[in-house]
């Protein structure tokens, strides 16, 4: 979103407010509100939602931000809430804005997947009344999800901006930043898939263990903190005094994406390995059903959470893929700007009406 959200700091005709919360103000994940204030942003206010424990549930947790962000927005009225994604943090913020009369932008919407993140997504769309998709193809889901033709923007992403720009940090300054050398490597991420708990203790020791016998370097990434991330969390404690990984809670957005342009690949269920290294070309593992239904290409390997399949994935992986515009070439921001100076798009009716495909 900074690429917007600069964009909208910028303008004469617009401020920007950003409403911070969820893992970015967890000391657990790296206090990455951090980032936000060290980008100059002037307008920021932090709420957590959540502790680690018991009211880390994702019912609470949006249950939390509705009831701060309602706060938020009656101190502050604001004249437009974007939120982005599936999480239930921008749930939260579409409800609020639905409830008060107040536009939403949701930006990638009508994007498909697996695990309870698809419903959140669907459900964002339908209390926003426009909405800034990635390509065709999720603006024909929105259609079909009786969405206003007229509201459906296709922008791309807003993080591809930053991907393709000339102002990405170089890799020996990222690995002097993170405190490591490896000449080759790869970046593991893997967050619990919340409908099938049951099966996470399992399913991450073995691809730990698939991991460990590549004899691979990795860059590891902690994973998000829904259901079930206290079980992968304490897992990597074997990793973290393996020499052949360097396990970190968090990366800055611009040091992960250089990072990644030059991984060897990619492991894990992270949307990262299915939206962003395709971009670049990057060979992904893609392990087990959260990622299902995403976009498939020559880079991307689907595996199970097997040992064996994981392993042998890797004799297919090589850098030589083509890269995709499926998600935007860099001109999102753009995009985006224009939508918002263009005087008709204030004239858009709070009030959504269900638009019907002629059957």
């Amino acid at each position: 979103m900074k690429p917007l959200m600069k964009a909208i700091d910028q303008s004469r005709k617009f401020e920007c407010r950003i409403f911070v919360t969820g893992m970015h103000v967890l000391s657990k994940h790296g206090l990455t509100y951090n980032e936000i204030l060290k980008e100059g942003f002037k307008n920021v206010f932090t709420f957590i939602n959540q502790t680690e424990g018991s009211d880390s549930f994702t019912d609470l947790v949006l249950a939390n931000t509705i009831q701060g962000f309602g706060h938020y927005i009656r101190q502050f009225p604001p004249d437009l809430i974007i939120v982005h994604g599936d999480r239930p943090e921008a749930l939260a913020g579409a409800i609020v804005g639905a409830l008060n009369n107040i536009v939403v932008v949701h930006i990638e919407g009508g994007e498909i997947s697996g695990t309870v993140d698809e419903l959140i997504r669907h459900s964002i769309s339908k209390l926003s009344q426009v909405h800034c998709v990635a390509n065709q193809k999720a603006y024909k889901r929105l259609v079909q999800l009786g969405e206003d033709p007229s509201c459906i923007y296709v922008t791309g992403s807003p993080e591809v901006d930053t991907m393709l720009s000339r102002r990405l940090p170089s890799l020996n300054t990222v690995k002097k930043h993170y405190g490591f050398s490896f000449k080759n490597y790869g970046i593991f991420c893997y967050h619990p898939v919340t409908t099938e708990i049951h099966r996470s203790q399992d399913n991450i020791k073995t691809v730990i263990n698939a991991l460990r016998r590549t004899n691979r370097n990795f860059v590891v990434i902690e994973p998000n903190n829904d259901k079930g991330s206290d079980i992968i969390y304490n897992a990597l404690d074997v990793l973290r005094q393996d020499p052949k990984f360097k396990v970190f809670p968090s990366l800055r957005f611009e040091y992960y994406i250089t990072l990644l342009k030059n991984a060897d690949t990619i492991v894990g269920n992270s949307s990262s390995g299915v939206r962003e290294a395709s971009v670049f070309g990057v060979p992904c593992i893609n392990i087990g059903t959260r990622q299902n239904n995403r976009i498939n290409g020559d880079s991307i390997v689907n595996v199970p959470e097997n040992e064996e399949d994981i392993i042998e994935a890797f004799k297919h992986c090589h850098r030589q893929h083509p890269k995709t515009s499926h998600f935007g070439v860099g001109n999102s921001t753009k995009a985006f700007m224009k939508m918002l100076n263009d005087p008709s798009f204030w004239q858009k009716a709070v009030q959504k009406q269900f638009c019907d495909i002629n059957f």
